[in-house]
């Protein structure tokens, strides 16, 4: 066996959680390795896998070299919190997003922006998450479906995301003009940023490359109303994707770069 990714169980697995494990591995068509009592290295050796999809009777995790990564909505629950006490989320104010509004986010990772999005959205609105690693979509799209223990509408808000496995540019091509309110980009992960050290395991999983004008051009056919990418607050990215409004608080490192398709009044 010589595969880059597996699945496997927790050390402490029934008969049930194998079965789940078993299932997954089909679905996704990537082998499965019986526990047995052995180690996650030592699955990996045998296997020679680069990532373990990790199938445990409370969640689903990847582990990349030795550490484990897994949906929870993390820094999202304070946002949601915060702007349920009246204070501005900068990423809504840029997308200028309300109740009923549809979002496309089109770099999902972990789908921290999407949660809070979503929230905003409410159950009239919609919020679809492209993500291009296949293990990732699967962890998060699960882990939005599966996450207990949070109070009713952050779990109703996880619910409502739809999760895709693919590329933004392909997905993109192929959906009509004006199809989503706002079309959402976050491109940064490819810039290592130390204080996002829960996300180091994601890093060999994400696509590197740089966000295409290509992909900027599409986005702004089918967004109805605007284009938003978040980016370093001194990115030259801004310019050479032709982001010329720039929001964001003064003193964060990190704005966002607007495109309206339709101005709203001043």
């Amino acid at each position: 066996m010589n595969s880059s990714l597996v699945v496997t169980t927790g050390i402490r697995s029934g008969i049930a959680l194998e079965q789940q494990a078993l299932e997954l591995s089909r679905q996704l068509n990537v082998p499965y390795v019986r526990r047995q009592k052995r180690s996650l290295d030592n699955i990996k050796e045998m296997s020679g896998a680069q990532v373990i999809l990790l199938v445990k009777s409370n969640k689903l995790s990847l582990v990349v070299d030795g550490k484990e990564l897994f949906f929870h909505p993390g820094l999202a629950k304070l946002r949601i919190k915060e702007i349920q006490a009246g204070k501005t989320d900068q990423m809504i104010k840029a997308m200028g997003l309300k109740a009923g509004d549809s979002v496309l986010d089109c770099t999902l990772g972990l789908a921290a922006d999407a949660l809070v999005a979503s929230y905003v959205t409410g159950p009239g609105g919609m919020v679809v998450g492209l993500e291009d690693s296949m293990p990732v979509a699967e962890i998060v799209r699960r882990g939005l479906q599966s996450y207990t223990g949070e109070k009713p509408e952050l779990l109703a808000a996880m619910r409502r995301i739809q999760v895709i496995n693919a590329h933004h540019l392909g997905y993109l091509r192929q959906l009509p003009d004006n199809s989503f309110d706002v079309v959402y980009f976050d491109p940064m992960f490819r810039q290592p940023r130390h204080q996002s050290s829960s996300l180091v395991p994601l890093r060999p999983l994400a696509n590197s490359s740089p966000l295409s004008q290509e992909a900027v051009v599409e986005a702004y056919r089918v967004a109805r109303k605007r284009v938003v990418m978040k980016e370093n607050r001194n990115s030259e990215e801004f310019s050479r994707l032709n982001f010329h409004t720039i929001e964001g608080g003064r003193y964060s490192p990190v704005a966002y770069g607007v495109i309206y398709k339709v101005v709203p009044p001043q």
